[in-house]
This record gives C-alpha cells, sequence and structure tokens, in this order.
C-alpha cells in the first residue's frame, strides 16, 4: 500500500484538509509509534552544531498533542520539503488549529519521519516527536499533529519534519517570524509612540518605539560607528526570552551616529499570545555594557491594551481564567462586549472554546468551591445567572442559537428558585434558601428581559420579567438614597449593608432592559434615578473616581469585590446609549484616570482606579482588575 503524497506547486499554498481517515490513520500509527528511539541528528538546515534534543511533554491549547491530522482544518506548507536519498520529507501546519505533523513519501520500509520542536528558535529542541516508520507494502507515513503554541505557559514554538531514509535530513524551521498586520522585519504603520522611557549608555539613549499596528522597533542616538541596537520580545511578561532575544540586531553604520531596528510584531494571533511583551537594549562600542529599556506591552488603542492583558490569564485548556467560576463568566462577556464594540474579532474563538470545555458537570473545586452540575448550574444563583448573561451576550455577537438555548436552560432552572412566600417574591441566592439579595434579583431581572428582547413573540419570560422588576423595586433593596443595599433581613427588611457598586450597576442595567421590552418611561426614570445618586453618592465616588468601599480598607477587596465596578460601568454605559450621552462624562473621567494613573507598561491596571498604594495596603492588580478596567474604558468610547 502506497501512502498518496501531497503535492502542490509553491511552499506557501492552502487548501482545505483532504486526508484519510481517522480510524485508519490512528489503527496505523499506534501499532507503529514506539516508547523509545534513537536520537536524531542534527541536519544542515537546522540549529548550529552541539545544540541537543530536549526532554518531551505533552502541550494542549485548543487541543493536545497527538491529534490525528484527519482534523485539521486546513494545511499548509510553510517551508520548501527535503528529499533524502529520494525520499521526501515535509511539514504540514494547520495554522487554525496551531498545529503541526510530518510526512514522508517514496520511501522504503522502516524509514522514519518525525518532528522537532523548539520553544527557543531552534537553539535547542524536543526530539523525535511523534516518530513514525514506513510499514511493509507502503511507501510512505506521516506523525500525528503537535502543537505550534502553548498559550497556557505563554510560549511559542518553532517547528521541523526530520526523516530517516538511509540518512537524516531535516526542513527548515516554521513560523521563525511571527506575521500579524505584517511580518516581522516588514511593515509600516502609523503613529509613533514611546510606552516607557529611553535609557541611558554612555551619552546614548536607547528608546523603544511603538505604531498603531502594535509592532516595535528600537532606536539609539548620540551614539558611534559600531553602536548596537536591538529588540527583545518575551511572551510571559518579561520573565523569560528564549525565542526573541537580540531581534533585529543592527549598528550604527560608519560616519553616523544613531540607527533603528526593523519592526517586530507584539503578539502572534494564530497562536493565540496576547499582549507580547518587549524592550530596546544597546551596547556601546567601546565596552561590553548594554542597558535596556523596562519591558512594555505596545497599545494599539485603550480598550486593545487591556484586552490583550485580560486575554494572557485566560487557560485555553481549561478554557477560563482560573480559580474565580463567576468572575469568568463577567470576563467572557466583557471580552465579547470588546468585540462587539470594537469589531476586533482575533478572540472570537473563546466563545467556543469555553462553551464546550465547560459545559460539562465539575466536582468541588475543579472550577469553583461548588460542584458544577453541567450547563454552568451550580447552587450560587448568581453565579449561573452570571453565566446565562455572558451567552446572551455570545449570541448577539454570533447569532449561534446553542447560547441563546444555553440561557434558557440556566433561566428555567434559576426560575425554579423564585419564591413568594417569603418576602412576596424574588429569587433565592442559593439552593438552601437562605437570603434574598440584591446581585441574585438584579441577574434576574437582566436576564429574564433580555431573554423576552431576543425571543420573538414571547410573553413568558416578559411577564417574569416584569413581575421580578415590580417585586425589585418595592422590595426595599433600595434604599432612601437611591443606593441599592446587599439584601434583606429575615423579616425582609433593608439589611443596611454595604453599598457595592455592581449591585447598583445590575439594578440600573435591569431598569434598561426592562424599558427595552416594555416601553415603559417609569422603569427609565429609575434607571437614571439609580445611577444619579451612584455618581453624586461619596459611598461610591471619591474625587469624581469611581471607588468601591473595600479599595481603601488595608486588606483591599477580595477575589470578588476586584470585579464590581467593571459591572457597574458596563451597565452604565448601556444608559447611557439610550439617554443620549447623560453619563458619558462621568465614563471618560474613570477612563482617564484608569489610563493615567493606574496602568503600568504592561497594560495593568489596578484596583485602585485613581492609583496610589501603600506597603500596607497595595493596589493590587490581576486579570479581574482587567476585565473591570476593560469595561470602564469600552464605556468611554
Amino acid at each position: 500500500m502506497r501512502i498518496p503524497a501531497l503535492r502542490r506547486t509553491a511552499a506557501s499554498r492552502t487548501r482545505s484538509s483532504s486526508l484519510p481517515p481517522a480510524a485508519l490513520w490512528c489503527a496505523l500509527l499506534t501499532a507503529l509509534l514506539l516508547l523509545v528511539a534513537p536520537a536524531p541528528r542534527a541536519a544542515a538546515s537546522g540549529p548550529a552544531a552541539g545544540a541537543a534534543p530536549q526532554a518531551s511533554a505533552t502541550v494542549c491549547a485548543l487541543a493536545c498533542d497527538t491529534l490525528d491530522p484527519s482534523k485539521a482544518a486546513q494545511e499548509t506548507f510553510p517551508v520548501p520539503n527535503v528529499v533524502v536519498n529520494g525520499r521526501v520529507v515535509e511539514l504540514h501546519v494547520d495554522d487554525v488549529t496551531g498545529m503541526a505533523w510530518a510526512s514522508i513519501d517514496d520511501g522504503l520500509l522502516n524509514d522514519s519521519v518525525w518532528l522537532d520542536r523548539s520553544w527557543d528558535g531552534g537553539a535547542t529542541w524536543d526530539g523525535l516527536l511523534g516518530k513514525a516508520w514506513i510499514p511493509s507494502t507502503w511507501t510512505g507515513t506521516r506523525t500525528l499533529m503537535y502543537n505550534l503554541y502553548d498559550p497556557s505557559n505563554h510560549r511559542r514554538a518553532v517547528l521541523r519534519a526530520c526523516g530517516d531514509g538511509a540518512g537524516v535530513s531535516c526542513t527548515q524551521w516554521a513560523h521563525l517570524k511571527v506575521c500579524a498586520a505584517a511580518c516581522d522585519g516588514a511593515g509600516t504603520a502609523g503613529g509613533d509612540s514611546q510606552p516607557v522611557a529611553p535609557t541611558t549608555l554612555s551619552g546614548r539613549t536607547i528608546a523603544l518605539h511603538t505604531d498603531s499596528s502594535g509592532m516595535a522597533w528600537a532606536t539609539i542616538a548620540a551614539g558611534r560607528a559600531g553602536d548596537e541596537v536591538w529588540l527583545d520580545r518575551s511572551w510571559d511578561s518579561g520573565a523569560d526570552w528564549p525565542d526573541g532575544s537580540s531581534l533585529g540586531r543592527t549598528s550604527v553604520p560608519s560616519g553616523g551616529s544613531a540607527t533603528a531596528t526593523a519592526r517586530i510584531n507584539t503578539d502572534d494571533p494564530l497562536g493565540r499570545l496576547y499582549g507580547g511583551a518587549v524592550r530596546a537594549c544597546g551596547r556601546a562600542v567601546e565596552g561590553q555594557n548594554g542597558s535596556c529599556t523596562a519591558w512594555a506591552r505596545p497599545a494599539v488603542s485603550r480598550p486593545a491594551a487591556a484586552a490583550d492583558a485580560l486575554m494572557y490569564s485566560y487557560d485555553p485548556n481549561t478554557a477560563y481564567w482560573p480559580s474565580s467560576w463567576w468572575n469568568s463568566a463577567v470576563a467572557l462577556a466583557t471580552v465579547v462586549d470588546y468585540m462587539r464594540q470594537t469589531g476586533d474579532t482575533r478572540y472570537s474563538w473563546i466563545v467556543d472554546r469555553t462553551y464546550q470545555v465547560d459545559r460539562v458537570a465539575f466536582p468541588a473545586g475543579a472550577r469553583s468551591s461548588d460542584p458544577i452540575e453541567g450547563d454552568f448550574i451550580s447552587r450560587a444563583t448568581d453565579d449561573s445567572e452570571w453565566w446565562a448573561l455572558a451567552w446572551l451576550d455570545a449570541y448577539d455577537l454570533t447569532h449561534d442559537a446553542r447560547y441563546l438555548d444555553e440561557a434558557v436552560t440556566i433561566a428555567n432552572y434559576v426560575n425554579g428558585l423564585w419564591d413568594t412566600s417569603t418576602c412576596g417574591g424574588g429569587v433565592w441566592w442559593d439552593r438552601e434558601r437562605t437570603y434574598k439579595n440584591a446581585v441574585t434579583n438584579g441577574l434576574w431581572v437582566r436576564l429574564t428581559a433580555e431573554l423576552h428582547n431576543r425571543m420573538s413573540g414571547d410573553t413568558l419570560w416578559l411577564g417574569r420579567a416584569t413581575t421580578a422588576w415590580n417585586w425589585f423595586t418595592s422590595s426595599g433593596l433600595i434604599n432612601s438614597s437611591g443606593l441599592v443595599n446587599d439584601g434583606l433581613t429575615g423579616s425582609c427588611a433593608n439589611n443596611g449593608q454595604t453599598v457595592w457598586s455592581y449591585n447598583q450597576g445590575l439594578a440600573i442595567g435591569a431598569g434598561v432592559e426592562i424599558w427595552r421590552a416594555t416601553g415603559d418611561a417609569g422603569a427609565l426614570a429609575t434607571a437614571r434615578r439609580l445611577a444619579d445618586a451612584a455618581v453624586a453618592s461619596p459611598a461610591l465616588v471619591t474625587n469624581g473616581v469611581l471607588t468601591e468601599p473595600c479599595d481603601t480598607a488595608t486588606s483591599g477587596c477580595d477575589d470578588n469585590g476586584k470585579q464590581f465596578k467593571g459591572v457597574f460601568m458596563r451597565y452604565l454605559q448601556d444608559l447611557d446609549a439610550v439617554t443620549g450621552n447623560a453619563y458619558h462624562s462621568f465614563a471618560t473621567t474613570q477612563a482617564n484616570s484608569l489610563w493615567n494613573a493606574d496602568r503600568d507598561s504592561l497594560d495593568r491596571f489596578g484596583e485602585r482606579w485613581a492609583g496610589g498604594g501603600t506597603s500596607s495596603a497595595p493596589n493590587v492588580s490581576d486579570w479581574r482588575t482587567e476585565a473591570s478596567a476593560l469595561s470602564a474604558l469600552l464605556a468611554a468610547g
């Protein structure tokens, strides 16, 4: 049996996959793969002599290593094939999944083929990945697929195909350059910003520059002929840069005093490596000393900078932002908001990825302290509601009915926790029916009204939405100052507990969506009253900047509180859009304060939007504060 050769006239040609059945390949390759094999010899096209293969570890992104090539969504040939004693060795890449496989053709029994994968640009590599041998009566075979990217650990690989047919030869490494709007070393765009301060060395000035496409370059000025300048690129915020050292290194020419590197990319959208960090470095000709700027993530726009930094923490293996379940639902909705508002769809893959991976059941501790019972449902009612709203947002982005159906499934579950025997109505906060609070019921009004507004001819969800809204506004949750307290006492009175911005924001968003569903001017007026009370309240605003009560506490906000302000801004933006930009000035103030006082050079935003912090009460930042900031930046437009 001969495996059909794949022929083409250009190495860069792309076509849809038309490969043999998965079952056939899996059976054959499983029988042929060995656990132990001799180390490959370095080919002339490979790294310098002395480099060595390293131990291999399984990598997972959209799929894990050893995926069958019949499942490839695309087949490209980024480097020329090589011929070893008449055998054809070829590298195949699927840019959709970010995976590659190798094939050997025109061969003989026991000829072999494998992949080498390098995480440092080809200096060292994991060898013999997927090694397969040509069986009797065949003239070719191929490997399984391996990942080019490891977003979970912020690494970018290069791969090559190698074959042994009475001699070893390897293709060139594929994708040595990063390509986005343009490839490394090419392309120009408008703008020239310097995201960090220059550094100086013996009178020279070494500066980092970025343009509007997110490419970066370095310059050295006031120097001498022979001075050098280059860029380093890191995918893990500057912790290391094994595949991005000394990029574009260039020297000041004879008779000159300055020079610049070519431009390089700062993200790799194919590999889902967003927000790569860069720095400019230089060396003076009269010594071996060098100096580098700080690391920076270039900002194409304010929202794009926050979105990239937020996506940095998304784990495609587990398909959520680690260790916070409801916060991940809000983060997903925020990324969807970003895509809907900007048209930047680089992150669209996470919608289906999150849905496919996380709609199943998980034991306690895997996603939340509670078990997740499937369809994003758990004993915490509000957690389930956050996910329902995220899927409605995903439906608005994609028009995929699966996401609307998911929201309905969750809402049907929550409806079972609506109860009129205590406080005359309201949804219970938990399955044990211990508390009726603002967050659960603000979410319920918004969810039911959104369902009605997306389902033609609906009356069921409309009735539930209006009933819930009427109960909410008369329940006592809203105090005499127009602020929403946390919940109700056992005797159904306002409990006077902390006014959190997210409760206020959800109540605003509920009123806006009820107005959309019913045309009730009173609902919109209530939303405006709640918004006006919030922006004027010293409990929520300090010197014009939104401030959570826990922001200034020594302990700061817990992981829940870090995301509250973003929820408020999301729904204030919704109100602003239907009131002639009545709150746009407030939103702009928040965005300016975040950008100017609460951002570091890697575009990370802290808990305190006015900045500041002390050693005893630091201004912490993580992906939750990043999601919160992104909502504020989107609200400012």
